[in-house]
C-alpha cells in the first residue's frame, strides 16, 4: 500500500514540476509580446512582415498591368504612324508616278479640241490611241503600287501549294505573247520539266510574266528570249535569259528596288515597278530571285523555287 502511495506522489510531483515549467515558457511569450508592444517601430515591423510579401506581389502585379498597358498604348501609337506613313508614301508615289501619263492625256484632249476640224480621221486615230495608251499605263500603275503596298503589309495573303511548274511558266508566257509578237521577239522554251514545285501558280505566273515583260521592252526585235530549268538539291532553278543591252553589276540590288530604273534604261518606257513586284511574290513563296548580267551581253534573271519534300518551315 505504501509503494503505491509513493509512486502515486512522485507521479503528481512530475506533473506538477511540468506543469510549472510551462507556466512558465508562457509567461516568458506574454512577456516577448508585451516589449514588442512597447516598441512601436518593432511591433509594427512584426505585424506587417507577413504582409509585405503580399503587398509586393500585388504592386508588382499593378506595376505589370501598367506597363502592359502602356506597351499596348505605344504600339497601337507606332502602327498608326506607321500606317499613315505608307499612306502618305503611296500617294506621294502614286502622284509622281501618274504626272506624267495625266499630262499626256490632258495634251491629247486638248489638241483633239483645239485642231479636230483641221485633222483627218488618222491623226484623230493617232491622238485617240495615245491617249488610251497612257490611260491603260496608270491603269496597270495604279493596281501594281495596290498589290506591292498590300502585300508588304501582308493585307493580301496567297497559299503556296505544290503545284506544276510547267503550267505555270506557260501561263506566264501566254501573258506576254502579244508583246513580244509585235516585236518578232521568239519565246523558247527549253528543258522544262512537267514537275511539281512549291509555289502559287497565279502569283508565279505574274512574277515570271513581269519579268519577261522586261526582257521583251529592253531585247531588239527579232531576238530571241529562253527559259530554262536546273534542278537543284533543295531549290528548282528557272532561267530567264534575254539578248537586250545588260544590266551594270553595279545595279544588281538597285534594279528590284521600287520605281528604280536603270542608267541605260531612258529609252525604254517603264514604271520601275514590276522587278520589285516579283521579288515581293518570291519571297512571300519562300523563294527568290537573282540577275546575272552584263553590259551588251543580255541578262540573266533566275526564280529559285523550292522542291517539294524540301519545304520544313511554314511559310
Amino acid at each position: 500500500m505504501c509503494l503505491v502511495l509513493g509512486i502515486a506522489l512522485i507521479c503528481t510531483i512530475m506533473l506538477l514540476l511540468l506543469w510549472v515549467i510551462w507556466f512558465f515558457k508562457q509567461w516568458h511569450y506574454i512577456d516577448v509580446i508585451l516589449e514588442m508592444y512597447q516598441n512601436k517601430d518593432g511591433f509594427k515591423t512584426a505585424i506587417t512582415d507577413s504582409t509585405i510579401d503580399v503587398q509586393e506581389t500585388r504592386e508588382s502585379k499593378l506595376i505589370y498591368d501598367i506597363q502592359q498597358i502602356l506597351s499596348r498604348a505605344a504600339w497601337t501609337e507606332s502602327e498608326a504612324l506607321r500606317g499613315k506613313q505608307k499612306v502618305t508614301e503611296l500617294l506621294s508615289d502614286l502622284s509622281h508616278q501618274l504626272k506624267t501619263p495625266l499630262a499626256n492625256i490632258i495634251l491629247d484632249i486638248e489638241v483633239l479640241e483645239s485642231d479636230m476640224a483641221d485633222m483627218d480621221e488618222n491623226q484623230k486615230q493617232e491622238f485617240l490611241f495615245h491617249a488610251k495608251a497612257q490611260a491603260t499605263t496608270m491603269q496597270w500603275l495604279i493596281q501594281c503600287l495596290l498589290k506591292a503596298s498590300r502585300l508588304e503589309d501582308g493585307v493580301v495573303q496567297f497559299q503556296a501549294e505544290d503545284a506544276n511548274i510547267k503550267h505555270t511558266i506557260a501561263q506566264a508566257t501566254s501573258a506576254v505573247y502579244a508583246q513580244a509578237s509585235k516585236k518578232n521577239i521568239e519565246i523558247c522554251v527549253t528543258n522544262i520539266d512537267n514537275i511539281l514545285l512549291y509555289h502559287n501558280p497565279k502569283w508565279t505566273a505574274e512574277a515570271i510574266a513581269n519579268v519577261l515583260e522586261n526582257a521583251i521592252k529592253y531585247s531588239p526585235e527579232k531576238s530571241q528570249i529562253t527559259i530554262s530549268m536546273d534542278k537543284m538539291d533543295i531549290y528548282t532553278k528557272i532561267t530567264i535569259q534575254d539578248q537586250g543591252p545588260g544590266i551594270p553589276e553595279t545595279e544588281y540590288n538597285k534594279i528590284f528596288q521600287r520605281f528604280y530604273r536603270g542608267k541605260h534604261s531612258n529609252t525604254v518606257h517603264g514604271t520601275g515597278l514590276g522587278l520589285y513586284l516579283a521579288q515581293l511574290i518570291m519571297q512571300k513563296e519562300q523563294g527568290y530571285i537573282t540577275v546575272d548580267s552584263k553590259l551588251n551581253c543580255g541578262s540573266r534573271f533566275n526564280f529559285f523555287l523550292l522542291n517539294p519534300k524540301s519545304f520544313t518551315f511554314e511559310s
